[in-house]
């Protein structure tokens, strides 16, 4: 271990892991070997953060939480998979995110700013972006990819592989089975398109004139029963002129489960 911040002398840290010389661990934690913490960082009681573990800077681990597990996924024999992690994000009780798989990217890569609230889990080889909330027992499935600025709801559960596209939300217990597209509400069992998320979209700045190209995007999309392609097609001349609907359109060219419909 390098440096000496406020650890808790009931902590066990592991020879080999690297703590920023101001992060705090309190008591029972446990910290891995091969685990790097960066500066102002908080660990809290009874916490474990193992494995091929990277934190940056001011994250806050509650008690209970496990970062940098082994994957729950039977292919896993132990190799040295990843997990990475940003700056400022929060890990509330219970949370649990799991490293990757050689069978995928050999990493689960989280961003910033994000919280994650109590017993929310992120599966193995996830992509994670910046400022999404988790709600509590929201989960996220392997191989699974979330944008920025996310919010998914209490008892959420994302399937495997798929995407949610940035300003999505998806309301309290979906299930989300196929892609959501930026900027949509999502609802149900199995998840469909509710409408667009307007009040997130006017909170971080979005111009009514923006929200409006949005709303009229997503009938294009979802409301004039027009064939796939045909919509797509409508929407590429839209985003010529209106930079909003960019996101839009990129996100369905990448859609590999199709989109919730």
């Amino acid at each position: 271990m390098s440096g000496a911040g406020s650890i808790d002398p009931r902590a066990a840290i592991a020879e080999g892991a690297k703590l920023a010389p101001d992060v705090e661990v309190g008591a029972y934690a446990i910290i891995g070997p091969d685990v790097e913490i960066g500066p102002g960082c908080r660990i809290g009681p009874h916490a474990v953060v193992t494995g091929w573990t990277r934190l940056g800077a001011n994250n806050h681990v509650f008690q209970f939480a496990s970062i940098g597990d082994a994957p729950q996924d039977k292919k896993y024999k132990g190799e040295p998979t990843r997990v990475e992690i940003g700056d400022g994000n929060v890990f509330r009780e219970y949370v649990t995110v799991n490293r990757g798989t050689t069978h995928d990217k050999a990493i689960t890569r989280i961003g910033s700013d994000n919280l994650f609230m109590a017993s929310s889990h992120v599966a193995h080889d996830c992509i994670v972006g910046s400022h999404c909330v988790f709600a509590n027992l929201a989960t996220l499935g392997g191989h699974v990819e979330v944008d920025d600025h996310v919010i998914l709801a209490g008892f959420t559960g994302v399937h495997q592989f798929c995407k949610i596209g940035a300003h999505a939300f998806i309301a309290n217990n979906t299930a989300v089975t196929r892609d959501v597209p930026p900027y949509v509400m999502a609802v149900g069992h199995p998840a469909e398109p509710h409408s667009i998320n307007a009040t997130g979209l006017s909170r971080r700045g979005f111009s009514p004139e923006q929200v409006r190209n949005i709303k009229n995007a997503f009938r294009t999309l979802y409301r004039e029963g027009l064939p796939l392609e045909t919509a797509i097609g409508r929407l590429r001349e839209a985003a010529a002129t209106q930079p909003e609907l960019v996101p839009f359109v990129e996100f369905i060219g990448r859609s590999t489960r199709s989109l919730i419909r």
